[in-house]
């Protein structure tokens, strides 16, 4: 069986997951047979596997840095908030069903049935296994059904590294508070800490590692300085808040892309490619004054909650600035969620996102979705019926769309890999300036994206470009994470410690 380590955090968005990924990367460099491992995560920004299941996306970064293709049991148990408090809760890739927390706590001999089973099997395939928890370890209203953090490290026989962010302030309080909330046996299997997010000159943090040190009784591993130059897929939504952005100038010699800040936005990585082109700005939008014809492009991206999302755009007055930002000559890209929204209503009558039994769209495109209870979840390849370009990507999704008239055509001919029935997929009005399809990561694929692009540059007279390396390129920023990680942690006294 495989020795482990676990990654705990002091809080949410401390860093976990990035930390997870840059210690794959390492000890997969030192030559070690690695694998990821997050018992349950809670993200709406999922990922389809080689077994054709779904998992945070977090753990496909961290799969990708160990050098591996992502599966379920890196990730067994993933729940997909779909309202404030109910969630869509995933078993080894699979829908099992949608409850709220207390019907889920019930669940949990068969929960922690599931976790030992996909642990297990990776255990044995691997030499070291880095397990990543979930918000704070010491949650003190949530201990006695808590799978991922303690009790999953104590199933595992796992040290645990505990990571606090100081970017956010109180990193004393955070790291010496956590410590002394852990019960004596979960402090006995704490080796010691990670700071992550560091700024400034780090002489003058000695005294603060003194300090903690001598308070808790363990060492600092590493103080992690911030970086904004490594490209690495986040794990949530986090990034696309209302307080983590703001709004960048855009101007006539850029492409200027909108992407709507929808209430339970999901996979906000579909636009990852875009954001590394040269010229191109990206501003998420909250509020529908932000929205102007100075944009080229308005991008809807995927929601959880097409239902609810499509009531919000009715109630907060995006449909007539939406409206008249097409009627303008604007272009939209629809993805998913994003896609039923352009449509003219989306039924429900089964209760599997809303109590509502419909909602009006935006009513741009002549379409009508019906939300059924099995979901399709595929990697799907083909051709963009458009400009006959190559693009792949995946689908995650409960409704099924039809067009009520003939107005426009299908977007892309797809495929599942390796079998031969294709499908027509999305749809297309106004020459492409308006799209909408099922497929995310479509925008990854270089030869759509390029195309995608360059009409705009050509309506705005700018030069076409080529485009950027797909995400190929991402396997370089793993290593530079990994030797940024590196520089700054003592990674032979964690290896001596697993």
């Amino acid at each position: 069986m495989a020795k482990a380590v676990m990654f705990l955090g002091t809080g949410s968005d401390v860093g976990k997951s990035i930390v997870t990924a840059a210690f794959c990367r390492i000890f997969k460099r030192r030559g070690y047979k690695v694998a990821p491992f997050k018992a349950q995560n809670m993200s709406n920004n999922s990922f389809v596997t080689v077994e054709g299941g779904e998992i945070g996306r977090a753990q496909v970064v961290q799969a990708e840095a160990a050098g591996l293709l992502p599966s379920v049991h890196m990730n067994p148990i993933l729940l997909k908030p779909s309202s404030d408090q109910g969630s869509q809760v995933i078993l080894q890739g699979k829908v099992f069903g949608t409850m709220d927390a207390m019907h889920y706590y019930e669940l949990k001999p068969r929960l922690k049935e599931v976790v030992m089973e996909s642990y297990n099997r990776l255990a044995k395939d691997y030499d070291l296994i880095v397990m990543e928890g979930a918000g704070s370890c010491c949650e003190m209203n949530l201990r006695q059904n808590d799978l991922v953090n303690f009790p999953m490290a104590r199933q595992a026989g796992a040290p645990c590294i505990l990571i606090g962010d100081i970017d956010r302030g109180g990193v004393f309080a955070q790291i010496i508070g956590s410590f002394h909330l852990m019960t004596r046996k979960e402090r006995e299997i704490t080796i010691g800490f990670l700071i992550n997010k560091f700024r400034g000159d780090p002489k003058l943090f000695v005294s603060g590692i003194e300090y903690i040190e001598k308070k808790t009784g363990r060492p600092i591993f590493g103080v992690v300085p911030f970086y904004t130059d490594i490209l690495i897929d986040s794990e949530d939504s986090v990034i696309v808040q209302e307080d983590k952005r703001v709004l960048k100038p855009i101007g006539s010699k850029t492409i200027n892309i909108a992407v709507l800040k929808l209430r339970a936005i999901s996979n906000f990585t579909d636009i990852g490619g875009l954001e590394r082109e040269q010229d191109v700005v990206i501003n998420y939008l909250f509020r529908p004054q932000e929205l102007s014809n100075k944009y080229d492009c308005l991008i809807l991206p995927g929601t959880k909650n097409a239902m609810e999302d499509a009531l919000w755009l009715g109630r907060g007055g995006w449909k007539k600035v939406i409206g008249r930002f097409v009627k303008g000559g604007g272009r939209v890209l629809g993805i998913c969620g994003g896609y039923q929204l352009l449509g003219e209503i989306i039924r429900d009558p089964l209760g599997v996102e809303s109590d509502k039994k419909e909602a009006r769209g935006l009513g741009i495109l002549p379409m009508e979705t019906i939300l059924e209870r099995e979901k399709v979840v595929r990697k799907v390849t083909g051709t963009c019926l458009m400009n006959q370009k190559r693009v792949s990507g995946y689908e995650i999704h409960m409704g099924r769309s039809r067009m009520l008239r003939k107005e426009g055509d299908p977007f892309l001919s797809i495929h599942e890999p390796g079998k031969r029935r294709t499908w027509e997929d999305g749809w297309f009005l106004k020459e492409g300036k308006i799209l909408g399809t099922y497929v995310h990561g479509i925008l990854d694929s270089p030869g759509f994206r390029g195309d995608f692009l360059n009409r705009i540059r050509r309506a705005k007279g700018l030069r076409e470009r080529s485009p950027k390396q797909g995400r190929l390129g991402r396997f370089h920023q793993y290593d530079r994470l990994a030797d940024h990680f590196e520089r700054h942690c003592n990674v032979e006294e964690i290896l001596k410690l697993i």
